[in-house]
């Protein structure tokens, strides 16, 4: 009989993480998770999952905390691994700023190091972002376009990215680094632009409010569907090398147009 492949997600309560979970699920991994620990429930999008299948299991941890990773790696051994959690909005970040590069910059090196220590062999998938390239540069943008961070979210991301290929190139490790445009879905967080317009729409329609206040109406963005991109993060850990990948639709919109 086959084993089943076991996969590890940081981030796993997220939008991306929640859907990447089911994708695996669905292949038959058996699926691990890492949350925080807070006193409010945040597992409402997995929370299906976790009363469907035995195969998805979550352990409390945290990227600040090295202890815990390497203590979670130690006791599942995991094959692949998907590093997306982080502190992840843009604006907050310069609210946070220490907090954001503990957490986006310093936790991806927290997690390259236990995976190196503990299961060198295990396929690592790091979650980039377009942000890291900023607003300057040639359009459109690719693996090759150097990057001008203009938030702390930005440069702890390409703090993570330059630390993930360096341990790829350093210590020979699997590690795929996905550069990954805007997407979304109806499990986007709700201070999010498009999650922001559309439940906006749904409560004026309802008379529970009046108008959508936003800021530049004229920032273009390139947005794809969540769950096509977590397939593809799969794909690049599926890919014969490790590499750097930039996934997006290619196609711009202004936050007016949308």
């Amino acid at each position: 009989m086959k084993q089943k492949k076991i996969a590890f997600i940081t981030g796993i309560t997220g939008q991306d993480g929640s859907y990447l979970a089911e994708f695996l699920l669905e292949r038959g991994y058996t699926v691990h998770g890492l949350v925080r620990r807070v006193s409010t429930f945040h597992f409402g999008r997995i929370e299906h999952l976790s009363r469907l299948k035995k195969d998805l299991h979550l352990h409390y941890g945290d990227l600040s905390d090295a202890s815990s990773l390497r203590a979670i790696l130690s006791a599942i051994h995991p094959d692949e691994i998907y590093n997306l959690g982080a502190q992840s909005h843009v604006r907050i970040s310069f609210d946070t700023p220490e907090y954001t590069a503990d957490v986006t910059g310093m936790g991806t090196l927290r997690m390259l190091e236990a995976t190196r220590r503990v299961c060198p062999q295990a396929k690592f998938y790091q979650a980039s972002s377009s942000e890291m390239f900023g607003n300057s540069g040639p359009i459109p943008q690719d693996e090759k376009t150097p990057f001008h961070p203009e938030s702390p979210y930005a440069i702890a991301k390409v703090f993570a990215h330059d630390t993930a290929r360096r341990y790829r190139d350093a210590y020979g490790m699997f590690v795929a680094c996905g550069i990954l445009f805007n997407h979304e879905s109806p499990r986007r967080g709700e201070d999010f632009v498009t999650r922001k317009i559309t439940l906006g729409v749904a409560r004026i329609h309802k008379g529970l409010q009046r108008k959508i206040i936003l800021g530049n109406l004229d920032a273009k963005r390139d947005w794809g569907y969540a769950p096509e991109y977590c397939e593809a993060m799969w794909r690049m850990l599926q890919h014969k090398t490790p590499d750097d990948f930039v996934i997006a639709t290619g196609k711009t919109y202004t936050i007016k147009e949308f």
